[in-house]
């Protein structure tokens, strides 16, 4: 009886994995249209869609900081048709600044893989008079409270980079949050806001076009897509200790192994597509398609990370 039992287990697992995906799957997307997230979600989501025979629907459901879409994924039921785009501010930031929703990350989704990661970007408005990072500190200093720096929400990873930065530097500028990075990035080209930390995905092009000065890079070494822009380091500040903006797939954590184990297979053929890859590098994107494996103890590496980050930039959890 146990063996038939068994037996019965062995068909339905495999069962699972050879019939799905029979419907479109949604991928749900925490922030609104046109930020890094987003464009990164859109073209894992369009890619699966050819490896899957499946429509990957985005659903962009900003709000929150984050928090509803994780929650909109997390309460769904697991069986593979209802996927987060998740984020360094979604999966590691959240979990320090949120402690008491009743949705946990950690708990409640199941990591598949990274898709990509690339460090961030300080940037400023072309009206700003500062040339050099050493230029903005010292204008800040003078006119404390006068400059305000725009971020893609409260706890978001533009946020955090922004608070350890004015730590760092001994300065006073004012947090303007809105909802996504492609509003803040709006704000920051109209002039609403002076500043900004930006992913390249975001602001290579509002840089190329010189509606926005790029004044340092936040990662060791220079960026070889901005070659003439300095690393924090080489102006004189230390770096924000959040070394990269990353982006990541997750399921409800009690999805079926079986489909797990084959978005994940998807996933990584996806990110391992030549054309893919070209596309990813040239958003100043770092490639990854690792396995949830791999995935799994980063996230949770980034979480703890972040509580410290939280800790010295002095943001206390809500």
């Amino acid at each position: 009886m146990k063996i038939f039992t068994l037996a019965l287990a062995l068909i339905a697992t495999t069962a699972h994995a050879q019939d799905y995906p029979a419907k479109p799957i949604r991928l749900v997307v925490p922030y609104s249209p046109g930020g890094p997230v987003d464009i990164v979600g859109r073209l894992t989501a369009q890619k699966l869609t050819d490896e899957l025979k499946q429509q990957v629907i985005v659903d962009n459901r900003a709000g929150g900081g984050g928090n509803i879409a994780v929650e909109i994924v997390a309460k769904s039921v697991p069986d593979g048709y209802t996927l987060l785009m998740g984020a360094n501010g979604t999966n590691a930031i959240n979990p320090n600044l949120y402690p008491n929703l009743s949705v946990k990350p950690a708990r409640d989704l199941a990591p598949i893989g990274m898709v990509a990661s690339s460090p961030m970007i300080l940037v400023i408005h072309p009206s700003v008079p500062a040339t050099s990072i050493k230029d903005l500190i010292a204008l800040a200093k003078a006119k404390p409270g006068a400059i305000n720096f725009a971020s893609s929400g409260n706890g978001s990873t533009a946020h955090l980079s922004s608070e350890l930065f004015k730590s760092m530097a001994g300065v006073n500028m004012v947090h303007v949050p809105y909802k996504g990075a492609g509003a803040a990035i709006t704000a920051l080209m109209a002039g609403e806001v002076q500043v900004m930390f930006v992913t390249p995905t975001l602001g290579l092009p509002q840089i190329k076009a010189g509606k926005i000065r790029a004044l340092g890079y936040d990662a060791p070494a220079r960026a070889p897509f901005l070659p003439d822009v300095p690393t924090l380091t080489e102006a004189g500040v230390p770096p924000t200790q959040i070394d990269a903006s990353w982006h990541g797939m997750f399921a409800p954590a009690k999805m079926p192994r079986d489909v797990l184990a084959k978005l994940e297979r998807e996933v990584r053929a996806a990110i391992a597509n030549p054309a893919v890859r070209e596309r990813l590098v040239k958003l100043g994107l770092n490639p990854v398609g690792d396995s949830s494996a791999e995935f799994t103890p980063f996230v949770a590496t980034a979480v703890k990370r972040m509580a410290e980050a939280a800790r010295i930039a002095g943001i206390e959890p809500e």
